[in-house]
Formats: structure tokens, sequence, C-alpha cells
């Protein structure tokens, strides 16, 4: 079984109609990339109306296939209108996990991991409740997404003093464009043996080098095909960015691989990271993140890449 690449679904049931998603997981497990990440408010952008669209799909195709598939979702999001159906609380977490066990159609969830962090609730409750869910043998490890190293450490600590289930894996935002977790939350992972599970390996599309920053977005594109596209062009569609992607496109050309082979195996390759997210919206994108597998960045181009984006360890810890 490989594990160092999961496949991230939060395309499935908006950007990518089912037969598609299909078409995608498919062709991901066939690659021998077994394992997958959801979540219960996804498709991203599509709001509580299509909340667990993503999983119910998901539930469908995992039919006959589940003992071969490590499966993860999350928790935090609004999945109705009610206040108490969002968030971390004792409350929302065993709600949601029971509604996502349904979608998914299956008894237990591998990874169940806090999407983000909830100011409004203890996380003594949290954690706690996260806990109790591993001893009814609905959850087997707990991971969190989107938190930055104190938060973790904070969270870690409380459980280790408790007796309680730690944290097993951190899932943050990381990529040649955005790089402030190098700071400090991959050396804590490191330390204290925290699987890391990076989102966005290729910038939400922008590290494909295929957009141009004088035309509009494309349709269909990340960065203009559902609600959530604004908050990928404030992320990434900024003049300095392109012109630092210009830059790594022509270290690609030389390297005789695509952008998005490079900018993957480049995350692979980073101390602590454990299985970088990679995602489409049609099979066929799959394959150049899929080439990453056989394609092995050497000392002297890491280099060469974090001398060209060590400008990009600066900035907040979560944008």
């Amino acid at each position: 079984m490989r594990t160092q690449l999961c496949l991230g679904t939060m395309t499935f049931g908006l950007q990518s109609g089912e037969e598609e998603a299909v078409r995608i997981l498919d062709r991901a497990f066939d690659a021998g990339i077994y394992f997958l990440d959801t979540a219960d408010v996804y498709p991203l952008g599509g709001g509580v109306r299509l909340a667990g669209t993503t999983e119910e799909i998901i539930g469908r195709w995992l039919k006959g296939k589940r003992d071969k598939v490590v499966l993860a979702t999350k928790c935090f999001g609004a999945t109705a209108k009610e206040p108490f159906q969002q968030g971390n609380s004792r409350k929302h977490i065993f709600d949601a996990v029971d509604a996502s066990l349904r979608r998914l159609g299956t008894d237990y969830i591998d990874l169940y991991q806090l999407h983000r962090y909830d100011p409004n609730t203890p996380i003594d409750e949290t954690m706690s409740a996260l806990g109790d869910l591993v001893h009814m043998g609905k959850v087997r490890y707990i991971g969190c997404s989107n938190y930055p190293a104190f938060r973790l450490a904070k969270a870690n600590g409380l459980a280790e003093g408790r007796g309680w289930e730690r944290f097993s894996s951190v899932q943050p935002r990381y990529n040649l464009l955005y790089r402030v977790v190098e700071r400090d939350l991959l050396e804590l992972a490191r330390e204290d043996g925290i699987g890391v599970i990076p989102y966005n390996p290729i910038a939400g599309g922008l590290l494909s080098g295929k957009h141009n920053p004088n035309q509009t977005p494309a349709e269909g594109t990340r960065f203009n095909s559902t609600p959530a596209s604004q908050l990928y062009r404030e992320r990434y569609w900024h003049e300095e960015l392109f012109a630092t992607v210009e830059q790594l496109k022509g270290v690609a050309l030389r390297e005789g691989v695509s952008l998005v082979t490079l900018a993957v195996a480049w995350v692979m390759r980073q101390p602590g990271v454990s299985a970088p997210i990679i995602g489409a919206s049609k099979a066929v994108q799959l394959d150049e993140s899929l080439a990453a597998l056989n394609y092995q960045v050497s000392d002297e181009l890491d280099a060469e890449l974090r001398s060209l984006t060590d400008r990009y360890l600066e900035g907040p810890s979560l944008i």
C-alpha cells in the first residue's frame, strides 16, 4: 500500500459531478492511493445546502472496498442552520460523527479531524469527546486541521495530562508559496511523532503554471468555480506569487517535469511530512500529481527551490 499521497475530495458534488468523482477515485485507487480525506461540509463552497454530498458520493463508491481504504473526515463547520450544528462541542462532535458514518456507509472512521479551532468551546470538552469516540470504536485516531503549533501543543499537552487520546495528525496548508508552517509546526510534529498531511501542495492550482494574471480566472478552476473561489483568489492571486511561479516554471522545464509534479514532490520530501493531499476536479488532472510518486527532488534542487521561495516563510500562520 502506498501512503505517500492522500486524495482530497472537496470538489466532489460541486466542481465534480458524481460520475467524474468516481473516475477520480478510481484513478487514484488504481495508482495505489488508498488514503482519502474528506469533511462533512464538503463540497467546498456548497454551503449548508450541499453539506454531506461529498461523503455520500464516497460512501457509494466505498462499497466493497472499505478494508482497503484509510478514511479520514472532519467536523466543525455548519452542516445545518441551527447554532449548535457546528463547532467542536461534545454535542456537535457526537452528532457529526454519527451523520458522517451514515453517509459514508461505514461503522468506523480511521482518522477523525477537527476542521478548525473552536474558540467558543473549552479544549478539554473537545478532547474528552474525541477520546470517547475512540473508546466507542467509532473512530480509530484523531487529528486536527488548520491548527497553529501552539494550539496543537496545548491540546496534546492537556490530553497527555488527563490520559486522553492525543492528536495523531495535523493538516496544515503548505506549499512552495506558503511555507510559514516550517517556522514551528513541522518541527513540533517531528519531535512529537505527529503525522503531517498538508493540503494545497499546488496552491489551489496556481502552481500548475497555467493561469494568466492579466486575465479573469478560467471557469471551472479553483479560482472561479464556487463561492469559495474568492478565498483562493485572496490566498494566491497576487502579482508577486505569479512572478515566483514563472521562476519555478523555468526550473521545472530545466528538470524535465511538470511544475505540478515538482511542487508535489517538493512537499513530499520535506522532513515530517506524511502524505500531501492532492485533488482534482477531473480525473485527467491527477496524472501530474501522481507522477510525484516516481520523482525525487535532490538536495541541490531543494536548496534552489528554497532560495526562490524563502520569502514565503513570513506572514501570518493561518490565512
